[in-house]
């Protein structure tokens, strides 16, 4: 549930070099795993994993230069969509495995969540760290939906999907809501692609990103559990 305290979580056994060690392409280094603490650690320091394109089974942690961020402010939101949030029931955490798996899709292009990263995602959901945003249609049948990492003031978006009209967007929606109301600072989206531009995303400098996750970091807000339309 959002708004429980996550499982602490033990020290990493990688050594994440200093930012200024970085190169300046998004693929900051190779290697490492997806236990808990690596993960964590990670998005503390502003990566975040994926495989290498064209190498299957080698890891790249990655820091897109610039980063795609989604200001909490500047959420496009349109009449139509609105008329579409009206027509679906949004809910926190009831089905995360069910929504990365949707998320997985191998039929979606330029698909890249292994069984390795839904084993692992999974896991930082049990243990209090990992999120879902669930939309259902008036039948209750998944329509779409989002899934993150959450530390303080920090959602970490990972993969959205929609079954069915503007559900991935309800679910972003919903999102920025909670994180408004509990005064979370920062929503990371990656890579600003146009889609998400035209929700309101924006690209900010490696710099500036890593400046705004550390204020997150002492952003100890807590999001809440109720169900929101």
């Amino acid at each position: 549930m959002l708004n429980r305290k996550p499982e602490p979580v033990g020290r990493s056994r990688w050594r994440i070099p200093a930012a200024s060690e970085w190169p300046v392409d998004d693929l900051v280094s190779a290697g490492g795993d997806l236990e808990v603490s690596t993960l964590i650690d990670a998005y503390r320091h502003g990566l975040f994993p994926m495989e290498i394109t064209g190498l299957p089974g080698v890891l790249g942690w990655w820091s897109p230069n610039p980063r795609g961020i989604l200001p909490l402010d500047r959420l496009r939101v349109t009449k139509s969509l609105r008329r579409s949030a009206a027509r679906y029931d949004v809910r926190i955490d009831t089905c995360f495995e069910r929504v990365i798996r949707a998320c997985a899709n191998p039929a979606r292009p330029d698909g890249w969540i292994t069984s390795d990263f839904i084993a692992a995602y999974s896991k930082l959901h049990q243990l209090g760290w990992a999120h879902s945003v669930e939309v259902f249609d008036r039948e209750g049948t998944l329509a779409g939906g989002l899934y993150g990492v959450r530390i303080d003031g920090l959602f970490s978006g990972e993969s959205m999907f929609h079954l069915q009209r503007d559900a991935s967007k309800v679910a972003l929606l919903t999102l920025v809501g909670l994180m408004r109301q509990e005064k979370m600072m920062l929503l990371d989206v990656q890579w600003c692609t146009d889609h998400l531009a035209s929700l309101g995303a924006i690209a900010v400098p490696r710099s500036e990103y890593l400046a705004r996750v550390a204020d997150a970091l002492n952003c100890s807000a807590a999001l809440t559990t109720e169900d929101h339309a």
